[in-house]
């Protein structure tokens, strides 16, 4: 049985209710001549009382309609009184009689007579017709001008209008409206999983989606319940807009697009209403996708806020859209995808099942994912023979999607900028060094003294991360300024799953070989090495406080990921025994550091001079010097298969 189709009404309009107003508005004030309000009057008399007037020296100025054979006087403003004794005018009002005239000679006559006689001093104006333009302009004139300027405005606060009559999307009559762009079915298909390099994982979990929005019937005949959410978690950069978008061009159907933070508005109950509006959209549109990027802007858990039980909107906002997911049938054909990359501050409820039923991972691309991303960001460019996408791929361990497109823009400007016909290897590894650690000062001015004792502090790194077996694989060293950093070592770490105790104690220890040579060969030390005790302090606390390695503090993990709540899961007397094992920690590798340089002093002072004299060295400089490393792992073996190219490093590994 067919559904019976609901009459459609005509949607009535703010803005013709505005306009009528204006118009009755007009309409008074421009022909009113007897209302109290009114400034000025008129009335029609007779040609013989239109004498008397004149006599009586009440004219200022006569106007002449020979065609018509009628005449206008205006009145002397100090005469209002006496042509309109019953009106109330304002003083200096401009006020008309109206009269028919028998003749022109008669009228000539008596105009020039009263002249003479001294009772009218003002102008006479003969018009030979009437002008129809220039009366409907006199008459219509202002009044047109008030309804355009009023609907000018009426647009200007809509947005540019719209069909509904209540302005645009973005007006104040429709400040309640969804912001959500809608990508149809045509260009939605644009984009498809080929477009997706790597992230196989993710690909197959939303697989499953894509089969229920194109064969439905496949799940619901057999009462199978498909998920109406899907979270997409991961850190930025990593692809999870373009997995979204990637769905709804696999599946065919429309796609709604929103930011988190489009739903809160300055204005109490916007965001829940606009949430209704962008969820009665995607019944309309059924089959469709939601995305709502960077959820975490309206998704934050509830009840955290200074203001206990103050009227939030960003919460009622919440309440609405925990609504709304509850709301729609569950095979009405709407999913909703949402992207954070802070899963753990979103409330409960929004992430219990029959809402976000999973939670997909996008993670950081491993080195077989991020040759997949390669091959896509480089299909635009123009390479030659000596670029190696396996290569390329092992020089950027923890790059994300979107930094391997930084990169292979960043070599083709660098190519541009030095005149090549095609970009090369050296391109390549010239921009993974300037997204890393920034742009080449080679003008800076530093003296002698400085000079020494950077190539001092960055020659502590090299010597220390070489001797130790689980410090990351040196790559080069350079006392160059790059960026805010006055010298620079890169590494290539190895790509672990879990990282054990003592593979974060060396590498705490390779990190405070600068320091720690500092202190031993120039007798001082100096605030070049900021950067490394920051990062030394903040694995110290995290190894202590969540990892549960601490001697005193075994086994216990204090994490909190209440942001809002500020007190501590965990006593003063815990926090002082948190403290001082940090502290101890670091000593203890500060002063490993400085016995293995005390140890290998002669070595470490060649790798410095090197440094003065070269300003850059590589792995190869510091292996003439100490010789081969005996644990040395996979990742240097393909390094020293290179045939001695400069590898760079982890956007995570400098140490300025």
């Amino acid at each position: 049985m067919s559904k019976q189709k609901k009459p459609k009404y005509p949607q009535f309009s703010l803005t013709w209710l505005y306009l009528i107003i204006a118009v009755v508005l007009g309409f008074l004030i421009l022909n009113g001549g007897s209302g109290s309000l009114l400034d000025g009057g008129s009335k029609e008399v007779t040609y013989s009382q239109f004498k008397d007037y004149v006599r009586k020296g009440y004219a200022k100025k006569i106007v002449v309609n020979k065609k018509e054979g009628t005449l206008m006087m205006y009145v002397e403003p100090s005469h209002l009184r006496d042509v309109f004794p019953t009106t109330n005018i304002k003083p200096g009002a401009t006020s008309v009689v109206q009269s028919q005239y028998p003749s022109n000679d008669k009228l000539e006559d008596f105009v020039e007579q009263e002249h003479d006689a001294g009772h009218f001093s003002g102008d006479v104006k003969y018009e030979n017709g009437s002008d129809a333009i220039s009366n409907f302009l006199w008459s219509f004139g202002p009044l047109i001008l008030i309804a355009l300027f009023w609907i000018f405005i009426m647009r200007r606060m809509g947005g540019g209008g719209s069909s509904s009559g209540g302005g645009g999307p973005m007006g104040i009559f429709n400040v309640g409206r969804s912001r959500a762009q809608l990508v149809d079915k045509e260009e939605a298909a644009k984009v498809t999983f080929k477009d997706v390099a790597g992230q196989a994982g993710a690909k197959q979990e939303v697989q499953e989606i894509v089969e229920f929005l194109k064969n439905p019937g496949k799940y619901t005949e057999l009462g199978g319940k498909i998920p109406k959410g899907a979270l997409l978690v991961g850190p930025p950069g990593t692809g999870k807009t373009l997995l979204a978008k990637a769905v709804a061009g696999e599946a065919d159907v429309p796609f709604f697009s929103m930011s988190g933070s489009d739903f809160v508005e300055m204005f109490v109950g916007v965001g829940a209403s606009r949430v209704r509006d962008l969820f009665r959209q995607a019944k309309e549109k059924a089959p469709c996708i939601i995305f709502i990027d960077e959820i975490d802007a309206v998704g934050r858990a509830r009840s955290r806020g200074i203001q206990m039980g103050a009227n939030d909107e960003r919460e009622s906002t919440l309440n609405q859209l925990l609504t709304e997911m509850d709301g729609f049938g569950t095979n009405s054909g709407v999913i909703i995808l949402a992207a954070t990359n802070r899963a753990d501050i979103l409330d409960n409820a929004l992430l219990r099942a029959g809402r976000f039923d999973r939670q997909i991972h996008v993670d950081l691309p491993d080195v077989n994912e991020r040759k997949e991303i390669f091959q896509v960001h480089l299909r635009p460019v123009k390479t030659d023979d000596t670029v190696d996408i396996d290569f390329l791929a092992r020089q950027t361990p923890g790059f994300s999607g979107a930094d391997i497109a930084n990169v292979c823009n960043e070599a083709a400007l660098i190519a541009a900028r030095n005149s090549k016909k095609a970009v090369g290897k050296d391109d390549f590894l010239a921009a993974v060094d300037r997204i890393i650690g920034g742009l080449e000062k080679k003008t800076k001015v530093m003296t002698a003294e400085e000079k020494r004792t950077i190539a001092l502090h960055e020659a502590g790194h090299a010597t220390i991360s070489w001797l130790l077996q689980y410090a990351n694989p040196l790559v080069k060293v350079t006392i160059v300024p790059r960026g805010r950093a006055l010298g620079a070592a890169w590494y290539l770490p190895e790509e672990r799953q879990i990282t054990t105790r003592e593979q974060m104690l060396d590498e705490m220890c390779a990190t405070l070989g600068g320091r720690a040579a500092e202190e031993l060969f120039t007798g001082h030390i100096s605030s070049g090495a900021m950067n490394d005790l920051e990062r030394v302090t903040k694995q110290a606390y995290s190894m202590i406080a969540y990892m549960g390695m601490a001697d005193e503090l075994p086994n216990i993990c204090y994490y909190n990921n209440q942001e809002y709540n500020f007190q501590r899961p965990y006593s003063e007397a815990t926090a002082q025994l948190i403290d001082k094992e940090t502290q101890k920690m670091i000593a203890e590798q500060y002063q490993r550091a400085k016995d293995i340089l005390s140890q290998h002093t002669e070595g470490h002072a060649q790798l410095a001079q090197l440094l003065v004299e070269r300003e850059v060295i590589f792995a190869e400089d510091v292996e003439r010097i100490f010789g081969p490393r005996p644990w040395s792992s996979r990742t240097e073996e393909l390094l020293s298969e290179e045939n001695g190219l400069t590898p760079a490093a982890s956007p995570q590994q400098p140490h300025p």
